[in-house]
């Protein structure tokens, strides 16, 4: 068998998981295709590791992933037969962190909303069952979101509004990214998808003395790090029309999918395999 001349690099949400029903079947006959033919796959997501291992144990997958938007690493131990630069070990795995420690996440949130004056409450200041009930999680699925390493997620209580403002400006001044949602914010420091993806080609590349090429594929405007980091970015089409728009702009040269979730990705990842 020949080697793989390619790394492939896939979000995961809305990619190849779809992200209504959260279900990967559509896309079996290309994971399938990259089991056979060896080609490494690697997994990113803005989830945990523990979120992670359960999508890895259902398509069996064993290489390298990249967890909550690019906040760690993740190497099998055995993967690489190379000394990995700032990595360390992480129980069955090496870890290589870009992202800020948890414990220092959850300080400087509560340092932050003190300073912004902000009443937040984050993921560890609930249980899995009160998180369940404010996300319409199952028990065990709120369990493994909890499970947080490079990140914190959190919601505003009251004046809601102003006390956002005033939070994203105080974090912004000490260096921390606070990227809104609804409810659920996110805090972090140092966390880059593109980063990642880059380290682990310079890994690949030296441990096969070749000059492996980088493929990545997502559907949304939190894909651009990842897309903009590879060699052949692959935009799959997304229910929001102007982020795909967006994401074409930054990438003229971006292959397109033709259907979006598991199914573009499936024929989008075979068309690459086969070489058309």
């Amino acid at each position: 068998m020949l080697a793989p001349r390619h790394v492939i690099f896939t979000s995961i949400e809305g990619a190849l998981v779809d992200s209504g029903s959260l279900s990967w079947i559509a896309a079996a006959d290309a994971l399938a295709e990259i089991g056979r033919r060896r080609v490494p796959l690697v997994l990113a997501s803005a989830g945990t590791r523990a979120q992670l291992e359960s999508l890895r144990r259902k398509v069996e997958h064993s290489h390298p992933f990249i967890t909550e938007s690019g906040g760690g690493v993740f190497l099998p131990d055995g993967y690489f037969s190379l000394a990995l630069e700032g990595a360390a070990r992480a129980g069955r795995y090496f870890c290589a962190p870009f992202g800020r420690p948890y414990g220092a996440v959850t300080q400087a949130l509560e340092e932050i909303a003190a300073a912004a004056q902000a009443t937040v409450v984050g993921y560890a200041q609930m249980s899995a069952r009160e998180l369940a009930q404010n996300t319409d999680e199952s028990l065990r699925d709120a369990e493994l979101a909890r499970q947080r390493e490079f990140s914190e997620r959190f919601f505003f209580a009251g004046d809601t509004d102003k006390a956002a403002s005033r939070f994203a400006a105080v974090a912004r001044e000490r260096h921390w990214e606070a990227v809104p949602g609804d409810p659920f914010w996110e805090l972090r420091s140092g966390n880059d998808v593109g980063r990642a993806v880059r380290y682990l080609m310079r890994l690949y590349r030296t441990s096969t003395r070749s000059r492996l090429s980088s493929v990545g594929v997502g559907s949304t405007a939190e894909d651009l790090p990842l897309l903009l980091a590879v060699d052949h970015p692959i935009i799959l089409p997304s229910m929001h029309k102007r982020l795909a728009e967006a994401l074409t702009c930054r990438l003229p040269n971006a292959s397109t999918g033709e259907a979006s979730g598991p199914h573009g990705w499936n024929d989008a990842i075979l068309a690459i395999l086969e070489g058309t």
